[in-house]
């Protein structure tokens, strides 16, 4: 069995080499744009060019010629416009209007020729400087660290990203990894703990799988409201039966996006070999809900019951607890302190160990404590009860086990 999960790795860049990497941004986008602004203009026939190696062909020479970026970058940047391209024509075929794709984000994306990775930091193709070395920045304990650091995860390509607002370059790395199923099964039952979000990350496992994009189908939803409103102030015949029809397919896809995040989430119960898959509670959150549109509510709850009828067809149970200040108590085994200046959007930070996670893993890995606790207080059986981590079982008297993979 393969898993892929994305590290997200925050760059330490030389001072004198920050502006080669904005520089190499701002001609990958201009690149990319070129490359997409002739597959939009099409072949003879009037069809738009989706295929990478055919973009490529037609004016590859011309831009490395111009631009002098790195011939691996230049790939990239054909294989970044033609995947756009894909997506646009994907959603033609669907009868939605759409219009050429238009590249505006400080992204830069890198194949395996382009960058290099070794303990502790990476080099990156860049322009006018040949290559640039950045050093990998984790917090404490870090999960990502886990990714990049370890021989057990293969990485393979990344998006470099840049945010204006902290003037801050982050690395996006794609790391997969083969298991072999069997020897994921670990003695007693081993629970997956699951935090469900309205926004980053739809949801994010004890296990440190971090699943579905909320951000994109809140756009999507926001897109459609905009949508359905313009042809409701037009209010003809032709403008209802429309609302109709593109109300019909984002109900489609956002069903079938949600589909496929509870089936990832329920992958990842059966690749740690997991009996049970803990959620919150959703009586218990009904505060933080009705704040919520009914468009996320929907989300939130169809989510839970995806997962639940798929982990069924799996043999895998799923419970619930209450969640409270789950978002706030230090996950850290020997310490569990709870304050709300532990967190801070996506950063936790315990205020009395220092113990450092992404908010929502120490979330995830709480609300699996939490009832690992519970059933070991209930006399349940607790104790041989496992809470599955991103590298080994913790069970509820918090002793940690690492997890044998498969080289």
């Amino acid at each position: 069995m393969e898993l892929q999960r994305t590290a997200v790795v925050k760059l330490s860049v030389p001072d004198n080499h920050r502006d080669d990497l904005k520089q190499t941004m701002d001609i990958f986008r201009d690149a990319a744009q070129r490359f997409a602004d002739r597959g939009w203009e099409g072949n003879d026939d009037g069809y738009v060019i989706t295929s990478r190696s055919h973009i490529q062909s037609l004016v590859y020479d011309n831009i490395r010629d111009d631009t002098g970026l790195h011939s691996d970058l230049c790939v990239g940047a054909a294989n970044h416009a033609a995947d756009a391209l894909r997506g646009v024509v994907d959603r033609m075929k669907e009868g939605e209007k759409v219009s050429k794709p238009v590249f505006t984000s400080n992204t830069t994306v890198y194949n395996t020729s382009a960058i290099s990775y070794f303990d502790g930091y990476c080099t990156l193709a860049a322009y006018g400087s040949g290559r640039v070395k950045a050093e990998y920045v984790y917090p404490d304990d870090s999960i990502q660290a886990e990714y990049m650091e370890s021989d057990e995860w293969d990485k393979k390509g990344a998006k470099l990203r840049y945010d204006r607002q902290t003037d801050i370059y982050y690395l996006h790395v794609t790391v997969k990894q083969e298991r072999d199923e069997l020897s994921q099964e670990a003695e007693g039952r081993t629970v997956l703990g699951v935090d469900r979000n309205v926004d980053g990350y739809l949801a994010v496992t004890s296990s440190g799988a971090f699943i579905g994009n909320a951000d994109l189908l809140n756009h999507k939803r926001r897109e459609y409201e905009r949508r359905r409103g313009r042809l409701q102030q037009t209010g003809t015949r032709s403008a209802h039966l429309t609302i109709q029809s593109i109300g019909d397919r984002f109900a489609n896809w956002s069903e079938n996006y949600i589909h496929h995040v509870s089936k990832e989430v329920v992958t990842e119960a059966v690749a740690n070999g997991c009996d049970t898959i803990v959620l919150e509670k959703l009586k218990n959150i009904r505060a933080r809900m009705s704040n919520l549109s009914k468009f996320q509510q929907w989300a939130f709850k169809e989510l839970s019951r995806k997962i639940t009828y798929k982990a069924k067809a799996e043999g895998i149970t799923v419970e619930v607890v209450d969640p409270a200040y789950t978002s706030q108590q230090c996950s850290h085994t020997e310490c569990g302190f709870t304050h709300e200046d532990n967190r801070d959007g996506d950063e936790f930070v315990c205020q009395k160990c220092g113990k450092e996670l992404h908010s929502d893993y120490n979330a995830a890995r709480n609300i699996a404590m939490r009832y690992l606790r519970n059933r070991r207080k209930s006399g349940s059986g607790g104790g041989t009860n496992h809470l599955a981590l991103k590298s080994g079982t913790v069970n509820g008297s918090g002793d940690f086990t690492p997890t044998a993979l498969s080289g």
